[in-house]
């Protein structure tokens, strides 16, 4: 399986996974291989090609209704490029701060621990989407 970085730096990929992401919020039904041609305006062979790699990534998964192929958005790989950037953007010392400055009631530790993942995830990729060009 290649890289999880290679796999995420070549820009027509991340496209194809922010139209997913997109889309899943959207839809239920997943995207068509069609549907992303025609959002992204790139051939069909193409696209059969990066979707081929993020298949193989774990970072999409495919449903197969007759000839039609629908691809949804699967970020839980992602976390290997979390885990990796998160010392980059994250000051645990500001998180513990605000934390304790919080009017709210502290959520139990095994919600704080996924709510935390799941924060420290979204902003983690969309920040190195945005420096790698998305």
């Amino acid at each position: 399986m290649a890289d999880i970085f290679d796999v995420i730096a070549d820009g027509t990929r991340r496209d194809i996974l922010q139209l997913l992401l997109r889309r899943d919020a959207e839809t239920d039904g997943g995207t068509s291989v069609s549907q992303i041609v025609s959002e992204l305006g790139v051939s069909q062979p193409t696209v059969s090609k990066h979707l081929k790699v993020l298949r193989e990534a774990s970072l999409v998964t495919v449903r197969e209704e007759g000839q039609h192929r629908f691809y949804r958005v699967d970020a839980a790989p992602l976390e290997e490029v979390d885990d990796w950037l998160v010392p980059f953007f994250v000051d645990d010392e500001q998180l513990a701060a605000e934390a304790a400055q919080s009017i709210y009631a502290p959520l139990p530790e095994s919600a704080s621990r996924v709510a935390e993942s799941l924060g420290r995830t979204a902003a983690v990729v969309q920040t190195a989407l945005k420096r790698l060009g998305a």
